[in-house]
């Protein structure tokens, strides 16, 4: 900082700061927090250009430092500072991993027991809480930031982070061990048509026919596990998507990054502590309706809004996607026709599968292996209802035949060796696709 700069203002002096024993460390640096807290004015803070107030406070906390008179090398006076910089501005502790973008997940399954997901795989880290009071602050403070609240009487709350990652926190009496919290980050880069090649996601074939069931305007579901790369998936089959179509996504958290111009977002929004105020999934479809959308997107089916979505795709929305949680494109069905039944309008079986074989023209199912990769294990046409049961035929799938000395996953993408009744539809939208990528075998040897 320059000399030009005006000091944060403070009120009284600073007095040595004593540590204890084994928690030295976490103890210098809430007691830090709680003198800088002390010291600094306020209201004079909250008028300070936010492109200065980092580093203002920084100075007040190295002045703090220095009266502490403990032995610390630069280095660590320099971490210390910047953890008591998070704790003020920022999630603490959370944010050495919030900063990492290859993390996709951040598990807090208590104060001292911290672990993440990268690239599939769960590991412990040495990021900790001082203790459970520190952790329920830290997750105070990510749900006041959207206005809600967590305490006794709420004692679960799903929020969301400024760059969009998914909250869930849950806390005593509910939590047995203590506060615990989830967070399930979305990276703003969308995977591109070579990024899923080069993971080996799906093959060249089975990528030229997404991208020509996308442009046809057939209604696609998404089925798979959680983590599996559902959303992942839907971002990417969006891309096929003609620039000139308007396009309504509705989610209960926002995680879809559309790259069309032509978007408009929906959000739900939970009830407030009277039970009022909430904005389902289902009143978001209806308004959608009205709203002359040329396809609707949902980012995950889980209610009554089944049989909204249904009504939609048979109304002419077509091409509308949607992704389901299930471990099977029959699984999928099976889950979807449960929440139309949630609608409490007495529709007979017979009659909820036929809507829904016909609106749903494909099922794309994929999975996280084991090594922690993640590919498309079946794409599976809607034939129709038979002898009371979703009739299905798939045209790619994944065989998996064992796993290689590094722990990978082996196998074979294979066509089914069918031509799709889809393909007529094709041929009428004007597009073709050679024979023989519905006969393709394509290894994967890692």
């Amino acid at each position: 900082m320059g000399s030009s700069h005006r000091p944060l203002p403070l009120r009284g002096g600073a007095t040595p700061i004593a540590t204890r024993g084994a928690d030295r460390y976490f103890e210098l640096k809430s007691q830090i927090h709680r003198k800088l807290i002390g010291v600094l004015n306020l209201d004079r803070v909250s008028s300070i250009p936010k492109d200065r107030i980092r580093a203002e406070i920084g100075r007040v906390v190295e002045r703090l430092l220095d009266e502490v008179r403990v032995p610390m090398t630069t280095a660590e006076q320099s971490k210390i500072v910047e953890e008591v910089l998070d704790e003020v501005l920022g999630l603490g502790p959370l944010e050495t991993l919030l900063k990492e973008p290859t993390i996709s997940d951040i598990l807090v399954n208590r104060y001292n027991k911290v672990f993440i997901e990268r690239n599939g795989k769960l590991s412990e880290t040495t990021v900790r809480f001082k203790d459970d009071a520190h952790l329920l602050h830290i997750i105070e403070k990510i749900v006041s930031q959207v206005g809600r609240r967590i305490d006794e009487a709420q004692p679960i709350v799903d929020a969301r982070l400024q760059d969009g990652s998914r909250v869930n926190a849950i806390i005593p009496p509910l939590a047995l061990d203590g506060p615990c919290l989830s967070i399930r980050r979305f990276g703003r880069h969308v995977i591109t048509q070579e990024e899923m090649l080069q993971f080996k996601t799906m093959t060249p074939g089975m990528l030229r026919f997404l991208a020509a069931i996308v442009q046809s305007k057939t209604t696609i579901l998404i089925s798979g596990g959680t983590g599996s790369g559902k959303t992942t998936m839907l971002n990417a089959l969006s891309r096929f998507i003609p620039e000139e179509e308007r396009i309504i996504t509705i989610e209960d958290t926002a995680e879809l990054q559309l790259q069309q111009r032509h978007v408009v977002k929906f959000e739900t929004r939970p009830p407030n502590l009277n039970k009022e105020g909430g904005i389902n999934q289902r009143q978001l479809l209806r308004t959608a309706l009205r709203m002359r959308p040329d396809r609707i997107i949902v980012g995950e089916c889980r209610g009554a809004e089944a049989l909204d979505m249904l009504q939609a795709m048979n109304t002419g929305v077509e091409g509308s996607m949607s992704t389901v949680h299930a471990n099977t494109p029959r699984d999928a069905f099976s889950r979807l026709e449960t929440m139309v039944m949630m609608a409490d309008l007495e529709i007979p079986t017979r009659v909820i599968l036929q809507q829904l074989t016909s609106a749903i023209k494909m099922v794309v199912q994929v999975s996280r292996l084991q090594d922690g990769t993640r590919k498309i294990v079946s794409i599976s046409e809607v034939l129709g209802v038979k002898d009371e049961k979703v009739h299905l035929q798939e045209i790619f799938m994944f065989d998996r035949v064992g796993v290689s000395d590094a722990g990978k996953v082996q196998g074979t993408f294979r066509a089914g060796g069918i031509t799709p009744k889809i393909m007529e539809r094709l041929r009428v939208g004007g597009i073709q696709l050679p024979q023989n990528i519905f006969e393709e075998v394509v290894s994967v040897n890692l």
